[in-house]
């Protein structure tokens, strides 16, 4: 928000300000319904491969919800990004691990076979879905694309923690690189080979949507690194609203004890503040339920990244860029510029018709709090 601010004004400041923090926490619901999934097909690989892959293993999710919320609480503790490091590296460690035996399975699974029926354009018209299905699914993969690609409401806030020198904005570009090519090269690889391995019968999450059954004991494990790492994750979209709250309040009451003052129930650096204890308890407690009210996957992580996506991703990177280099109005790369974010901003608002409209179809069938995975 103040880097919106100096560079395109404050008329600009609150609408970054809503997408921002409308995204971050449609993220925190979004990480708990993937970390409660994750965490009961860990329940449900080892029942199949003790009871046999035909038996009726379905199991609520609502009770894994809880748990995970239970343990931010305990994590929301932490002050700040800056007490995070060994959380971030913890958290980057269980993504490598589980992407990797994602893809790993997948290539044994098309090696070895059997493989699902595969098609040029996907499901096939007719006989896997129906025209409009098909439209809106597809819709709907382009939100989860576009969340699976999207760290820019997190982005400046973590180059603010980067040590310097080099200055931040060149290490950052280097792991805006790292990262971004490391994370291309895995989607690339899991969404090809779980293509080849399962066809247009792929599951919306390959790790616990059981296309594979064995070996359970390594389904298990990249269960358990997804758990870890969202656990991590959900601080780091977590801080910047924690942060921007705190900051209001400690303005708003500088005099409070309540809200400014820090104690330090056990030796070290770790203080506890009371504001802070019951603030973010409180916004665990509620984003917990609202994961449990509506715990629709894709849906879900459709329509976070299609809010997110246009005015984060694209139009303030876009606009601030032209601010701060004095492009001139209706040049080559201004035009250019412009239509990029045009362009971004159709598929956007048609990404968010579809994913609302896969939340309604879901809806149809839902009974609150009896979601079995």
């Amino acid at each position: 928000m103040e880097a919106v601010g100096s560079l395109l004004g404050k008329g600009q400041v609150w609408f970054c300000g809503l997408c921002q923090y409308v995204n971050l926490v449609g993220t925190a619901i979004g990480y708990t319904i993937t970390a409660s999934i994750s965490a009961a097909a860990l329940y449900k690989a080892n029942c199949f491969h003790s009871k046999g892959h035909s038996a009726d293993c379905g199991v609520y999710t609502t009770m894994y919800m809880v748990v995970f919320g239970i343990s931010q609480i305990v994590f929301s503790q932490l002050p700040n990004l800056h007490e995070m490091a060994w959380l971030s590296i913890l958290a980057a460690v269980m993504s490598f691990s589980y992407a990797t035996i994602g893809v790993g399975l997948s290539l044994a699974q098309t090696i070895t076979g059997p493989t699902g029926k595969t098609t040029i354009g996907g499901t096939q018209i007719g006989v896997d879905v129906t025209s409009a299905q098909k439209i809106w699914l597809t819709l709907q993969a382009l939100g989860n694309i576009a969340f699976a690609y999207s760290y820019s409401m997190v982005l400046i806030e973590i180059q603010d923690t980067v040590k310097a020198p080099p200055a931040e904005n060149k290490t950052m570009r280097k792991a805006n690189l790292m990262g971004v090519s490391t994370t291309t090269a895995f989607y690339m690889l899991c969404g090809c080979l779980g293509y080849s391995a399962f066809g247009n019968d792929a599951p919306g999450n390959m790790l616990t949507g059981f296309g594979f059954y064995e070996p359970y004991w390594l389904i298990d494990f990249a269960n358990v690194c997804i758990v870890v790492h969202l656990v991590g994750a959900y601080q780091v979209y977590c801080q910047p609203i924690y942060a921007a709250v705190e900051s209001w309040a400690a303005g708003r009451w500088p005099n409070s004890e309540f809200v400014v003052r820090q104690y330090h129930p056990f030796s070290g650096k770790f203080s506890l503040n009371m504001f802070r204890l019951v603030w973010r308890t409180a916004f665990v407690i509620v984003s917990t339920v609202l994961a449990i009210s509506l715990p629709f996957f894709n849906d879900i992580l459709g329509l976070l990244g299609a809010l997110g996506f246009w005015p984060l991703t694209v139009y303030f990177p876009v606009e601030m860029y032209i601010s701060q280099s004095k492009m001139k109005k209706y040049s080559r790369k201004w035009v250019a510029l412009q239509t990029l974010s045009f362009a971004c901003f159709v598929v956007t608002v048609a990404v968010t018709v579809a994913s609302i409209q896969g939340i309604t179809q879901s809806l149809k069938n839902y009974v609150p709090f009896k979601t079995k995975l």
